[in-house]
């Protein structure tokens, strides 16, 4: 196979463009390598340009090749879904023993903490500040708006999109294609 494994994972996203979401983080090339795997297997070909060029010909092996990918997705969806309520299992335990979760309660508060600087010093600061920094202070903003916005997700459940979206996942993986 020529190319790094995420390189051509990305290749194949063009026909399954849900694929580039799970090519970044820490297990990228994992993910990359599952995808590999599965379109060499139903193509039958090892370099990933050929494996391009058949798809791209043979349109009832890009369905195949769909199924597959979404029969992927669903066991990841799943296995991130299980790993938050291993999560929120662990917390629910330490409050019965009388702990305190002190790691996480740092984190939101460092979180917040970070926003709050971040916003304070693009509220009184910015017209002092060269645009570049402006950009990187209002992308770490954003940053830590993300962290905090899964806190809230993990500690107060999911939206009602996402309880569609994990519903179904859950109903895909269930079903065989």
């Amino acid at each position: 196979m020529s190319g790094s494994p995420i390189s051509a994972a990305f290749g194949l996203a063009q026909f399954i463009p849900s694929i580039a979401r799970w090519l970044a983080g820490e297990k990228a090339e994992e993910v990359a390598q599952n995808v590999l795997n599965i379109a060499k297997r139903i193509t039958g070909i090892e370099d990933s340009p050929d494996i391009i060029r058949l798809l791209l010909e043979q349109p009832e092996l890009v369905v195949e090749f769909q199924r597959a990918i979404l029969n992927l997705e669903a066991e990841m969806e799943l296995a991130v879904m299980q790993d938050k309520q291993d999560a929120r299992l662990r917390d629910m335990a330490l409050i019965k023993a009388g702990r305190n979760n002190t790691r996480a309660d740092i984190m939101v508060i460092s979180a917040a903490g970070g926003l709050i600087s971040c916003l304070v010093t693009l509220a009184y600061y910015s017209e002092f500040l060269p645009g570049e920094a402006v950009g990187i202070i209002s992308t770490v903003a954003g940053i830590f708006g993300s962290c905090l916005k899964d806190a809230y997700a993990f500690e107060f459940g999911s939206s009602r999109e996402s309880k569609m979206k994990d519903t179904t996942m859950a109903a895909l993986f269930e079903r065989d294609f």
